[in-house]
């Protein structure tokens, strides 16, 4: 076990010291080159600097890849995606809400990262070497199903009041595109947060052409992924 909380205490620190400071850099380009996920940086955005949100969308995913690494022993993408850096951004903004001077910065967001990492990776790590094997079976068979759920129904609908309350041009973009990114993809969350900045950036700033860009490469992405899962086939085109 001290073995086990040794290592998962570096790998996490490393890894989420890495990732939290590559999500702050994609805030920078294209001034600077970027480091992390798209859908991260949407995400961050879509918690709007509020602490409690981004404390809140870490939590929700916690909760689903803990009952993953109790049913297979093994951490989930949405560790180092989605968990450890909206609670970096939410462990800096606590103090300071302006986003320029916490989430955007890549030093910051490191540390924070890091701090992060180490208690996730950790705590997930000590839970999966502590539960025995016939617990793991349940988790398996009832804890996945129902964090599953909660997933595919509870987080779209969280993403997609925030798209409806961020104004009525996001919320028709986040329904649109949520609901287009459902049918192909079977998930609507990644739609959704792509409908809240095409919707945002069009309120501000017009149908600019970083909209057009913007609304071209969604387009052009949705075609592709729609053609490799067979989307097109399955409506008989």
């Amino acid at each position: 076990m001290l073995e086990i909380i040794i290592k998962s205490l570096i790998i996490g620190a490393i890894g989420g010291g890495a990732i939290a400071a590559g999500a702050a850099r994609m805030f920078h380009t294209p001034k600077s080159q970027s480091m992390g996920a798209f859908r991260t940086l949407g995400e961050l955005n879509a918690c709007q600097g509020d602490p409690v949100a981004h404390a809140s969308f870490g939590l929700g995913f916690l909760f689903n890849a803990a009952a993953a690494v109790v049913a297979s022993g093994a951490l989930t993408q949405d560790v180092f995606h989605r968990i450890i850096p909206n609670f970096a951004a939410g462990s800096l903004l606590i103090k300071n809400k302006n986003v320029e001077e916490t989430m955007h910065d890549p030093s910051k967001m490191m540390v924070a990262g890091a701090v992060s990492g180490a208690v996730v990776v950790t705590f997930l790590n000590t839970i999966a070497s502590a539960i025995p094997e016939s617990l793991s079976i349940i988790a398996k068979e009832i804890l996945a199903p129902a964090s599953s759920m909660m997933m595919s129904t509870v987080m779209p609908i969280i993403f997609w009041l925030a798209a409806l309350d961020a104004g009525k041009i996001t919320g028709i973009w986040g329904t649109v595109l949520g609901g287009l990114g459902h049918m192909i993809m079977g998930n609507s969350v990644p739609g959704i947060v792509l409908g809240i900045l095409i919707g945002k950036t069009i309120e501000e700033k017009g149908f600019n052409r970083s909209a057009q860009i913007m609304l071209s490469i969604v387009v052009v992405m949705f075609v592709v992924i729609a053609y490799f899962r067979g989307f097109f086939a399955k409506l008989g085109l």
